[in-house]
């Protein structure tokens, strides 16, 4: 362990309980720096990967990519490790945000968000930002921990003009795998999710992309595009896709009402991911969201997202689906409470 590393455990850990692995004393999630979290519950080990941008300073590595922490309870966490480094080859050097890590036919296949400030992209008219390329990627592994070599190093899947982020996998009733995004508002003025047909192995897209609503459609939103701390307010982050009991198709996807980063939920009146979209109720706010849910291995339906926006950790609530929608039982205090030291 780097000494880097070494002094964060000696420091935040209060009890003494050891990782499983590691040897090392267990993190516990109010430890851990995690924006736009993913879980992946790994029936074959039966072990929680938590995956999240490499920090550096948690990981012990330097660089652009993405780090694992490893639980089998959901309380107790190794330290991170790395699974993926972006190569210096590749179009972009920068970002390594909101990695997701899905199953699908039998490989592991990681999404996550870079960027390239240097290459800007034409500014279409009243846009009153400076854009540059920014998608999301596709890299593959045959294990959940890594490593992952990405499928294409010369560009983003969505259109290498839409600047965008944030892409999760959703496979269709009939096999087709997509790829849902946001379309950055910086560029679109009103942010826009979208989606794009997948070639079967995940390496790039299999046809154009296709409108699925704008952040305006949420009717609790603001009813005017205003400048607030945060810039203009119409924000589409953190789409993920889940088909409920009884076959409704629900998309988890964050904005902000106002200055307040929320957790909301649309709802596909036909079933299919064309929509149309309709927006239900926020599900959490408090400076909360890009959520995900998972199963734990006893069959219990969990949200978790990151609060607050800056210097974000892990939230965990119980989920109840309810057929048509998704409803919060309880926040998991117990998981992830406070454990600092005062």
């Amino acid at each position: 362990m780097s000494s880097v590393l070494r002094f964060a455990a000696i420091l935040f850990v209060t009890l003494p309980v050891l990782g499983a692995e590691s040897g090392q004393p267990a993190l516990r999630l109010p430890e851990m720096p995690l924006h736009d979290p993913w879980i992946l519950a790994h029936g074959p080990s039966h072990t929680y990967y938590l995956y999240t941008s490499n920090v550096s300073k948690m990981s012990g590595v330097t660089g652009v990519g993405t780090m694992v922490y490893k639980s089998k309870d959901l309380l107790n966490w190794e330290s991170p490790k790395i699974v993926f480094l972006v190569p210096r080859t590749a179009f972009a050097q920068q970002g390594g945000w909101a990695p997701e890590v899905h199953e699908y036919k039998g490989r592991y296949y990681l999404f996550t968000t870079l960027h390239n400030e240097a290459k800007m992209l034409a500014e279409p008219p009243a846009v009153p930002f400076r854009t540059h390329v920014r998608g999301t990627v596709v890299a593959a592994s045959n294990s959940p921990d890594g490593p992952f070599t990405l499928l294409n190093e010369k560009a983003a899947v969505p259109p290498a003009d839409f600047m965008t982020l944030d892409g999760t996998l959703y496979v269709d009733p009939m096999g087709k795998p997509w790829m849902v995004y946001a379309h950055e508002w910086v560029q679109k003025i009103d942010g826009v999710m979208e989606a794009i047909p997948l070639k079967p192995d995940l390496s790039a897209s299999a046809g154009p992309p296709i409108h699925l609503f704008k952040a305006s459609d949420a009717p609790w939103l603001n009813t005017t595009i205003r400048p607030t701390t945060h810039g203009l307010s119409y924000v589409t982050d953190g789409p993920e896709l889940f088909r409920t009991r009884d076959g409704h198709l629900l998309m988890l996807w964050s904005s902000y009402e106002g200055d307040d980063y929320v957790q909301t939920v649309a709802r596909s009146k036909s079933g299919r991911i064309e929509g149309p979209w309709e927006q239900l109720a926020p599900l959490v706010g408090g400076d909360s969201g890009h959520g995900m849910l998972f199963r734990t291995f006893d069959g219990q339906l969990m949200l978790m997202l990151h609060r607050p926006f800056k210097h974000a950790r892990g939230k965990l609530y119980e989920m109840a689906d309810c057929g048509d929608h998704l409803e919060v039982v309880k926040e998991r205090i117990d998981l992830d409470g406070d454990t600092m030291i005062h």
